[in-house]
């Protein structure tokens, strides 16, 4: 008996905090032959004071519980807030959207065990209360999807690669996915490749550190580099390249993940003594983070993919996608590969992760898995995340 197609909706914060994602999707059917099409998508953003507090958080800077749960309940009510938004901006129905998939908004994450009260541990967090979106929008809310992969031996990172697969796997062209968010990651999709052929990482940074950069030199009146402008203007410091791409998080082999716990702010603060020592002028750092992304995802490439599979087609998504600086160093270095925006694919570059993150939460209704246990390092399949249902009518 053939399912009928369920309206999902996709909600997706990523470590930049600067807006909530929301895609809607219409799904159907099962692996392997689940369809999935993206019918809208929309950019919701957080107020200011939100977003100043969801960052402070997300370094580290101390928080007490009381505060802490405000602010999830708080997130939840802008979650709720966005979801609702977006139906009116879509002109949907809410009573027609049968399933909300929230990411949420991580503050932490840990993904490989360190040791914590005489006991290896690992854990994530995302907060946004899914008990509330599901109360206010009056849908039934998945959320909280990477623990169960964490509980599994997991990194609870990265989670997209299952999205990946639906959308991209091909019977003859290798195809690497590039998303840039505020990390940059990748998902491996051999040619014809099984899921257990599947492999993925965070790379490293992608806007996150252009972005904290831009914001210093401003004063917080830019929060991104639009067009790359600033560092088109910088001048190359190969000193300071050199540098950069030392990072020993580059070496690492895969699986592997990483967030603001390893490039905020005691890294900027680093890169900013670092650009002081070179007489680096702010473009000319906001320029060098650049070519640092693309070289960081060059070296991971070259590194740890090219040399196991032949590669034919780099898919790009992501807020970076806009930047032509990073995308023709990364082209100008990998020659031999064709770089096309995921739109050409049928998902706007914006709207992938929340895309993803609506499948997912369609698996979890189904009680299937959504993990790659050979992207995360997980010992097996997990169901992911947790469900809210919404209030009886």
């Amino acid at each position: 008996m053939k399912s009928r197609p369920l309206l999902v909706l996709g909600l997706m914060s990523g470590t930049s905090a600067d807006a909530i994602d929301v895609a809607l999707a219409k799904i159907s059917g099962a692996p392997p032959r689940l369809n999935a099409k993206l019918l809208n998508h929309a950019s919701i953003h957080f107020p200011p004071a939100l977003r100043k507090e969801i960052l402070r958080v997300a370094e580290q800077r101390p928080i007490s519980a009381g505060q802490l749960s405000q602010l999830n309940f708080r997130m939840g009510e802008m979650f709720a807030e966005a979801a609702l938004t977006a139906c009116k901006r879509f002109r949907v129905a809410r009573k027609k959207i049968a399933l909300i998939g929230s990411h949420g908004q991580t503050i932490f994450h840990e993904g490989k065990p360190v040791p914590y009260l005489g006991r290896p541990t690992a854990s994530t967090l995302q907060i946004g209360e899914p008990s509330i979106i599901a109360a206010r929008t009056g849908i039934a809310t998945v959320a909280d999807f990477r623990p169960a992969d964490i509980a599994l031996g997991g990194q609870g990172a990265p989670l997209v690669p299952y999205a990946d697969y639906l959308l991209y796997r091909h019977p003859k062209l290798g195809r690497v996915s590039l998303n840039l968010g505020g990390i940059a990651n990748i998902t491996v999709l051999p040619a014809a490749a099984k899921p257990s052929q599947i492999f993925a990482f965070d790379t490293g940074p992608a806007n996150m550190l252009i972005d904290a950069l831009v914001s210093h030199f401003t004063h917080g009146r830019q929060r991104y580099d639009k067009n790359a402008a600033i560092a088109q203007t910088g001048r190359s410091i190969p000193a300071l390249i050199d540098e950069l791409i030392r990072d020993p998080y580059l070496k690492q082999a895969p699986p592997k993940s990483t967030g603001r716990e390893y490039y905020g702010r005691a890294y900027v603060k680093n890169l900013l003594s670092l650009g002081r020592r070179c007489k680096a002028k702010p473009a000319d750092l906001i320029r060098a983070a650049t070519i640092f992304t693309a070289l960081s995802i060059v070296d991971a490439l070259h590194r740890f993919v090219i040399p196991l599979h032949e590669i034919h087609q780099l898919i790009v998504s992501g807020g970076g996608a806009r930047n032509p600086l990073i995308l023709a160093q990364i082209a100008a270095a990998l020659p031999q590969i064709d770089m096309l925006p995921s739109a050409e694919l049928g998902v706007p570059t914006d709207a992938k992760e929340a895309f993803a993150f609506a499948l997912m939460a369609y698996e979890t209704f189904h009680q299937r898995p959504a993990n790659l246990p050979s992207a995360t390092g997980a010992h097996g399949p997990a169901i992911l995340g947790k469900i809210s249902y919404a209030p009886p009518r």
